[in-house]
């Protein structure tokens, strides 16, 4: 049962630490939204990372959130959840780095933008530098093209 860490666990480290952001989404009427907070990403282990986030969001008030995030062997994909304050979805992710070995697009499926409806989502976490990384979220569209909604810049605090 005692799992040893791969090069893809170590990939994870690099995102360890306490980091602010700053974003903006687009809301259903196209209204740009500012959004602003801090996350901490904390180590599990060698095999996993948490990452716990609060922060004035896009058209509400203040929430927080909690990501767990690590790599599966078996299945050769990153997998991961995401739960929310403001939500009562649970996101399970998967997703593999891209040739780069910069970003890591996760794929999840949850509610639609529109009341009752599903839809595919993809975030893509992209390291930058050490203390510079961004998030990059979309939705799959009815045409099959990806279409950006939010992007947010972390800066490493520590």
């Amino acid at each position: 049962m005692f799992a040893q860490p791969q090069q893809e666990h170590q990939w994870l480290q690099k995102l360890v630490g306490e980091w602010t952001f700053e974003g903006e989404s687009i809301g259903p009427d196209q209204q740009v939204m500012r959004h602003a907070g801090r996350e901490r990403v904390r180590p599990l282990g060698d095999l996993w990372i948490v990452v716990e986030g609060e922060g004035e969001m896009a058209g509400g008030g203040p929430d927080t959130w909690m990501m767990t995030l690590g790599y599966d062997p078996e299945k050769q994909r990153y997998v991961g959840t995401w739960i929310g304050s403001m939500m009562t979805h649970l996101w399970l992710y998967e997703g593999q780095l891209d040739e780069s070995g910069k970003s890591l697009p996760l794929e999840a499926e949850g509610p639609g933008m529109a009341p009752g409806s599903s839809a595919r989502y993809r975030d893509v976490y992209e390291i930058v530098d050490d203390d510079h990384r961004k998030l990059s979220s979309y939705v799959l569209g009815e045409d099959g093209q990806w279409i950006r909604f939010m992007t947010v810049e972390y800066r490493r605090v520590r």
